[in-house]
């Protein structure tokens, strides 16, 4: 059975080797599989400035074992959006807030994705998101990703227009969080009740994030 860990710098220091293994399988799903090469290193592991201890990380586990992954941060800092593609929203007015987070390096493993783990992934990002009060989430992703979010009943709104990165047409978007869509993608996972799993010492995020104007 899939579960999905919730990872915070609250609790990161248990999950050393699960964190290693997620990185891992960034860099092979995102530079060996999609060609992003600016994301390559010699010691085969996809981090970047934005792993850091204001991340909170979402990783499906089969045995122990990782499978899927994203990866969720506050948009009061500087951001993906903000810092390396606000080119990519309209007039470059940048979506942020306390209720609004930033996700990027979504992914599941080749041979996982004609299962439920991508479901069951999307439905766990629903919930912490309602958990901790977020109300929206801005990602840039492949416009492959929107007919896959309306299947879902994923709720998105583009931010700009579909722009070519690393040979593929891209766009920002924005998605709104409901317990309607958390409701459509945990009947797609078959799942009932809670899609997270957590250790006791993980604080509420509002409370992790540093106060910053917006």
């Amino acid at each position: 059975m899939t579960t999905i860990q919730v990872i915070t710098r609250d609790n990161k220091t248990n999950y050393s080797e699960i964190l290693d293994e997620y990185f891992r399988l960034r860099h092979e799903v995102f530079v060996e599989e999609r060609g992003w090469q600016a994301l390559r290193r010699h010691d085969g592991r996809e981090v970047d400035a934005y792993d850091n201890d204001h991340a909170t990380y979402l990783i499906a586990l089969d045995k122990g074992r990782v499978i899927g992954g994203l990866r969720l941060y506050p948009t009061l800092l500087p951001h993906m959006i903000s810092e390396t593609f606000p080119h990519l929203v309209r007039n470059q007015v940048i979506l942020k807030g306390p209720a609004i987070l930033e996700c990027t390096r979504y992914f599941v493993v080749k041979e996982r994705r004609t299962g439920r783990t991508d479901c069951r992934l999307l439905a766990a990002f629903q919930q912490f998101c309602l958990e901790q009060d977020i109300t929206e989430v801005t990602a840039i992703v492949e416009m492959w990703w929107l007919p896959r979010w309306q299947q879902t009943g994923f709720k998105v709104r583009p931010l700009g227009l579909p722009t070519m990165i690393e040979g593929q047409p891209c766009i920002a978007a924005a998605i709104r969080v409901s317990e309607e869509t958390l409701e459509h993608v945990s009947r797609l996972a078959g799942l009932r009740g809670s899609h997270l799993s957590r250790a006791s010492d993980i604080s509420s995020y509002n409370d992790r994030v540093p106060h910053v104007a917006a």
